[in-house]
């Protein structure tokens, strides 16, 4: 009864789709093979995302990301604008590098406590986590589970997906900033006319703190230069940052560094919504999405996945979605990536990365006005999910 009791609602979710999906496979509504099928592939995608996450929560408790949180600062030297590209960046780099989930989870509390440092208001820099958590998500197939699922599909590596999505990536973080700026950062809405830059962080422990620094530094180099697949490097990584919390601080250890809510999360939304592919969802999607692999195409492709991601969410909607895409038609299933990377800003469930974001929100007290969050996260997810597919159209 306390475990039950202490469940959060997103963990009640997680059990739900699980449970869900048990059941149409269980009842035939789901045939085993397809079943099998999609927990095959999803299985390399498990393994990178409870590393992953393993290593970053980790990283964060060696005070690596508070050290470039008080550099950002630092760097920005009372100067608004200069911290307010610092910040873009920071939070560009952590989502492409790191995956979005991990920038919700982790970078939000940074930020906000960022904001208590300088003497600013927390929601500017809370929004500057969660928009770029999702528009900044196009580059690495690491940056999102759809992209790993994109990757698969089209054949490219990571070096080959950035090449790719170079463009778009840009244009969506530039329209991001755009936004991000007027809607949050100009002058009267930060709360703020200047701030004092903090000291120096010096890490509790040097050791810990260099040595989980190298390890993300050898993810990054693994995955982008020496071509080893994502579920190797994280786990190498994660091996690396664990052993020598084991040896600095093993009290860190803990079984909850699993995010357990993730492992029970994807394997139930991929079994419903094949189920519902299985059951109809396919042929509708085949219609709104069209065979046409060109302009009008990709726009058409884009839009769908950015409107059903905010009606349903964004990795089952594109899972759906890329087996509507016709095989040949590469650059339309990049634009439905599109769609469900850049467009799920306007509804707190449009993608998980968004719910978790939410949460870390409410257990720091920083309250989100959700129409102000819902009407802004509406421009921004049409303007920069268009610019974005017209630029990979262009490109």
């Amino acid at each position: 009864m306390r475990i039950i009791k202490r469940l959060h609602p997103l963990d009640w979710l997680a059990l739900g789709l699980l449970l869900t999906g048990l059941v149409c496979v269980a009842s035939g509504l789901l045939p085993a093979r397809p079943a099998g099928d999609a927990m095959t592939r999803i299985g390399p995608l498990l393994v990178f995302l409870a590393t992953v996450i393993v290593m970053a929560e980790l990283t964060g408790k060696a005070e690596v990301f508070d050290a470039v949180a008080s550099w950002v600062a630092r760097a920005g030297k009372g100067n608004y604008v200069l911290l307010f590209g610092l910040c873009v960046l920071f939070a560009s780099v952590t989502t492409i590098t790191l995956n979005l989930d991990t920038t919700a989870v982790l970078l939000t509390p940074v930020m906000l406590a960022l904001a208590t440092r300088v003497g600013i208001a927390a929601v500017p820099l809370a929004m500057t986590t969660v928009w770029l958590s999702n528009t900044a998500s196009l580059l690495l197939p690491v940056s999102n589970l759809t992209n790993l699922l994109a990757a698969d599909r089209v054949a490219l590596t990571p070096a080959g997906m950035a090449a790719t999505m170079w463009a778009p990536q840009l244009v969506a973080i530039a329209v991001t900033m755009v936004c991000l700026w007027g809607f949050y950062w100009r002058r009267g809405r930060r709360g703020a006319d200047a701030y004092i830059p903090p000291e120096p962080l010096r890490p509790a422990d040097p050791v810990l703190f260099r040595v989980c620094a190298i390890a993300c530094a050898g993810f990054l180099l693994a995955i982008l230069v020496a071509d080893v697949p994502l579920w190797s490097a994280s786990l190498t990584a994660a091996l690396v940052v664990v052993v020598v919390f084991a040896f600095r601080r093993r009290d860190d250890l803990r079984f909850s560094l699993i995010p357990w809510r993730l492992l029970v999360l994807v394997p139930g939304m991929f079994l419903v919504v094949e189920t519902v592919n299985h059951n109809g969802l396919h042929g509708l999607l085949t219609a709104a999405i069209g065979p046409d692999g060109g302009v009008l195409g990709m726009l058409r492709s884009a839009g769908v996945g950015a409107g059903l991601s905010n009606v349903l969410n964004n990795l089952p909607v594109y899972l759906a979605g890329e087996s509507a895409v016709p095989a040949g038609n590469k650059d339309q299933l990049l634009a439905l990536l599109i769609g469900t990377n850049v467009g799920p800003l306007v509804t707190p469930w449009a993608s998980l990365a968004t719910l978790l974001w939410f949460e870390r929100c409410r257990w720091h007290g920083t309250s989100i006005p959700l129409g102000r969050f819902m009407g802004t996260g509406l421009v921004l997810s049409v303007t920069a999910t268009l610019a974005a597919t017209a630029q990979l159209a262009a490109f």
